[in-house]
């Protein structure tokens, strides 16, 4: 493992050792089955895979591709998948239903066996929303925690769905704790996309719902993966989702994954910085533009994923980021807009920054950044906070 420190971007390459975690419940059969049961709400469709050509000319590489998850459900953000997948299944489950479907769920949500079920999680906005949401469409109650310092837009936008919310005078992760607490003592589902002791089948089917994207991505870009993929994190469980579908589907041929963090809330990049074989937490307040990565605690289930899978992990300030909303918001001529909120483009930007700034040469080199390069970022987020949004971009 080599530790890199160049102008603004920290940069650490894991060497994993030892034996591969098993990826086979992110298998391409699996991943089938989600998007199946995605495709039957009326509402879907594929988000769109915008395409960066000139940009990439510009920047010396092959092409830069982005999925443009503002499109998604109609949410602004593509944490619905995760959400409607783990709530959608557990009824199937604890219903004996046989089949998983829109149809399905909503029969019984008619014939009242839904009655009475209550969901509580805890967010920065974009998953809390996403819960919300997939309860509301079922009539069931919802529970949404937010920590402090949560936009007014976002708050709203979850309350809007009908669930019952409200920001706490906590950090992110405290208000996990506290959203844990209550569904323990009242009876209630936790849907959470991090795991801790006693609690991992939920995150693993919140993860399991990101493969939808996945499998759009496989007839988008006709199967043939992308060179590299930079995507951010916060807990890690849709890096680690996406790592495992790319290692399963593709194996030798998967790409390199580059996970990309906040200075201010770097908990993956500290724990793969560290190569200890503990998870390394940050703590405090973790002030940065990027509301919905600003997470201190990995997700363990997705660590186990990340270290046998992954390569290349960043943090990065919160000043390229702003840039990279600028650039997707005005692109060059022929490219398409993307709009892309403070926790969409921080992927973007680490590769941006890396591809353009000469400081970067060493690093760009060793990660084979170069012409041959097909560079895939995932925009996970819209202007899920409007103000803010043009704030940046109009600058």
């Amino acid at each position: 493992m080599g530790v890199v420190e160049v102008n603004a971007i920290n940069s650490t390459r894991y060497q994993p050792t030892g034996e591969k975690a098993d990826v086979s419940a992110f298998s391409p059969d699996v991943a089938r089955r989600v998007r199946e049961y995605h495709e039957s709400f009326p509402m879907y469709e594929p988000t769109p895979l915008a395409n960066l050509p000139a940009l990439a000319k510009r920047l010396g590489v092959g092409s830069i591709m982005v999925k443009d998850e503002s499109k998604r459900f109609g949410l602004n953000a593509f944490k619905v998948l995760g959400g409607s997948y783990a709530i959608g299944s557990l009824i199937a489950q604890r219903l004996g239903l046989s089949e998983l479907s829109w149809d399905a769920l909503q029969a019984a949500r008619r014939r009242g066996a839904l009655d009475g079920m209550t969901f509580i999680t805890a967010t920065d906005g974009n998953h809390g929303r996403g819960v919300a949401w997939t309860a509301g469409q079922l009539g069931c109650r919802a529970i949404v925690y937010m920590p402090r310092g949560s936009a007014a837009e976002r708050l709203e936008n979850i309350r809007a769905t009908g669930a019952e919310a409200c920001i706490l005078d906590l950090p992110y992760d405290d208000v996990v704790r506290r959203a844990a607490a209550e569904a323990c003592e009242n009876g209630w589902t936790l849907v959470q996309d991090t795991a801790f002791d006693g609690y991992e089948e939920i995150p693993k089917r919140i993860m399991q719902g990101y493969l939808t994207m996945g499998e759009e991505l496989a007839q988008q870009l006709r199967d043939e993966p992308p060179t590299h993929v930079f995507v951010q994190s916060g807990v890690g469980s849709f890096p680690a989702a996406l790592t495992a579908w790319f290692a399963a589907r593709y194996g030798e041929r998967r790409p390199t994954v580059v996970t990309v963090e906040p200075h201010t809330a770097d908990c993956v990049f500290r724990t793969a910085q560290a190569n200890d074989g503990s998870r390394h937490f940050v703590t405090g307040e973790m002030k940065t533009i990027s509301a919905g990565l600003a997470c201190g605690e990995p997700n363990p289930l997705a660590w186990e994923i990340l270290k046998s899978f992954g390569e290349y992990y960043l943090s990065i300030p919160d000043e390229i980021t702003m840039r990279a909303m600028r650039i997707l918001g005005n692109p060059m001529p022929g490219d398409c807009r993307v709009v892309s909120g403070e926790s969409g483009a921080a992927g973007f930007a680490a590769a941006v920054e890396i591809l353009e700034n000469s400081a970067y040469a060493p690093l760009r080199r060793a990660m084979g950044l170069d012409s041959r390069a097909k560079i895939l970022c995932i925009s996970t987020e819209g202007d899920t906070d409007r103000e803010n949004y043009r704030r940046i971009v109009w600058g």
